[in-house]
């Protein structure tokens, strides 16, 4: 398998840019690809997580967390039943991302270093973005 590579058009959330607390980016289950691309998580325990080691076009090392919140079926109380990555704040704000720009992470199978990179919206190129949706994930073919 080559390398793969998925990109995500970031919300004002996502970049911190409404000022709320977002728990990082929601990976959706109904992107199971995205999913497998990323470090496998132990759904029997609760909360279960890997650190992406992931270095960005200027070759510096992120660190950012990809979690599980499975409290719904570890907590009589618990509502969480989601994938997200988390600790990119430092990252967002040192590449100056804001709404509408495009998130994108690489890798190749087995690989332990993701590439990521932030293009604003208006640096793209339409033919690589495709139809612009508000928000999610998509693969890049």
């Amino acid at each position: 398998m080559t390398e793969q590579v998925f990109e995500k058009i970031l919300t004002a959330n996502d970049t911190g840019e409404t000022g709320g607390h977002q728990a990082g980016i929601y990976i959706p289950k109904s992107q199971p690809e995205l999913i497998h691309f990323l470090p496998s998580l132990d759904a029997s325990i609760k909360n279960p997580d890997s650190w992406l080691v992931c270095i960005d076009e200027e070759g510096q090392e992120w660190s950012f967390r990809f979690i599980y919140y499975n409290n719904k079926f570890f907590d009589p109380s618990g509502t969480r039943n989601e994938y997200r990555i988390t600790h990119m704040t430092q990252y967002f704000r040192s590449v100056g991302a804001s709404e509408g720009d495009i998130f994108r992470i690489s890798g190749g199978p087995g690989n332990e270093r993701y590439q990521i990179e932030v293009k604003s919206i208006s640096d793209a190129k339409p033919s690589s973005i495709g139809r612009i949706r508000l928000k999610g994930w998509r693969r890049v073919h």
